[in-house]
């Protein structure tokens, strides 16, 4: 199944390296390129000022997002040539580039695409991966430069590793399966010299424009906003934090990765089903397990945290590249809930209900919000996010073993915990990104060990006795 990772994780066959980047022409004229009216999303406009606000330290808070996979055969150099420019003018998230004004705004300016030119250059053989690895990174730019995105080829006598590291600002999780999807299919077609009639996609420009304009409508009034602001309030005015010291004292730090197997694929069966007896299903029950896991290791009755949700909804946007994602609360009750079957339908329950405010940012709440609601969180917050993914169920997923298919990411730097379940055909596995600090490693540690235990004996027992919190 699908591999997924930091780049330490990322374990390429050496070989030849190959490396596809814009050619000085092409940046040339994508820097010539008008302004647009449009705007970048607001998690992009988040992203960006993280950025900005982290450079001066030396931090990139950025991250690039990787997809690799493997192709038997000799490498055609032209067809791969073609393949990465086709890729990069067909979807209009890549003809975007984004520039500071007065350090209020970001503008956004839009390339020709046949401005967009990526072109070839080899740097012999790599056996040793670290500087394989660096190598990729350091190729990939920020986001501030317009081609914050590379491709390149590992070639070996009898196959070759293809890879493809674009800046987050430009992907997501669905974006990188579609991506290696794409590529696959149009180096296929170029070196059997066949035509390929991809289905059009609706560009991420329009997205931020939709996104825009139905935000930009919104105000303190609207039922959205007062349920955001609500839900801010009932937690002392902020957005969710990590329930555990994470040693820090605040803004970002360098990166720390955990991946363990949570669950086998005999094990999640059974969680399901307890999930399906109880009015749940899987994705309920594990927020009733995190839910759970909060309160015994805290004593707080109440969940709030935040989930990402995939915000394409047009038939064209299905297959489009872009960071199509905002952050959605879940809300779960705990107090008085004895044991986990008593709260996954709630759970399940809180998850559907989040999703209502699949198109309503946060980012535009705290625009509209008054010092007197009392809202504390300030543009600019980092907050904890669960996300589970049914690889699975994504595309291309039935070829991924076959070509040796991942997808990993750069550490970067973060301020809070990210934690994300991955469904496999064989395992469930559970990641978590975190400040690489001693006390965010043993307060991870805690809360991996607590969730594990709650997960495992439902999936055991088909229950799990909640126990009272003894708090000093």
């Amino acid at each position: 199944m699908v591999a997924f990772g930091l780049f330490d994780d990322w374990h390429p066959e050496p070989g030849r390296l190959t490396t596809w980047t814009a050619s000085p022409q092409s940046r040339a004229a994508v820097r010539r390129a008008p302004a647009h009216d449009v705007g970048p999303s607001y998690q992009q406009e988040a992203y960006l000022r993280a950025a900005q606000r982290n450079d001066v330290a030396g931090l990139r808070v950025s991250r690039i997002c990787m997809i690799s996979f493997d192709i038997p055969g000799v490498p055609d150099q032209r067809a791969m040539t073609a393949t990465v420019n086709a890729f990069l003018r067909r979807h209009d998230t890549f003809h975007s580039w984004f520039a500071p004004e007065r350090g209020e705004w970001f503008v956004r300016h839009v390339a020709d695409p046949a401005d967009i030119d990526f072109t070839p250059a080899t740097y012999g053989e790599f056996t040793d991966l670290g500087a394989l690895r660096e190598r990729v990174q350091a190729e990939t730019p920020g986001p501030f430069e317009w081609d914050c995105f590379s491709f390149g080829i590992i070639e070996r006598p009898d196959s070759f590793t293809v890879y493809a590291a674009v800046d987050h600002l430009h992907t997501d999780g669905v974006a990188q399966a579609l991506s290696c999807v794409e590529l696959l299919l149009l180096y296929g077609t170029e070196i059997s010299g066949g035509t390929l009639a991809l289905p059009p996609v609706d560009g991420h420009i329009g997205y931020c424009a939709r996104e825009r304009r139905l935000n930009g409508q919104l105000t303190l009034e609207s039922a959205s906003v007062a349920r955001w602001v609500e839900l801010l309030r009932r937690n002392d005015g902020q957005v969710p934090h990590f329930p555990l010291d994470l040693g820090s004292a605040g803004g970002y730090s360098r990166s720390a990765q955990l991946t363990i197997p949570l669950l086998s694929e005999t094990d999640m069966l059974r969680f399901d089903q307890v999930c399906e007896e109880h009015g749940g299903r899987f994705f309920g029950g594990l927020f009733a397990a995190v839910a759970l896991a909060e309160f015994e290791l805290t004593g707080k009755e109440s969940y709030f945290g935040f989930t990402p949700a995939n915000t394409r909804f047009l038939p064209g946007e299905m297959d489009s590249v872009g960071w199509y994602t905002n952050l959605i609360p879940v809300v779960v009750p705990v107090e008085s809930v004895g044991t986990f079957t008593a709260l996954v339908a709630a759970a399940q329950e809180a998850t559907e209900r989040a999703r209502d405010l699949t198109d309503i940012s946060l980012h535009r709440v705290l625009e509209l919000v008054t010092p007197d609601l009392g809202i504390r969180t300030r543009p600019g917050f980092a907050a904890p996010m669960v996300s589970y993914v049914d690889v699975r169920k994504m595309a291309g997923a039935d070829m991924f073993d076959a070509i040796k298919g991942g997808l990993y990411g750069s550490d970067g730097s973060s301020g809070e915990v990210f934690l994300w379940v991955n469904r496999m055909n064989d395992v469930t596995t559970l990641t978590l990104l975190f400040p690489d600090t001693p006390q965010a490693h043993a307060s991870v540690d805690r809360y991996v060990q607590k969730l594990v235990t709650i997960v495992t004996t439902v999936a055991a027992d088909g229950d799990y006795v909640v126990r009272v919190p003894a708090l000093s």
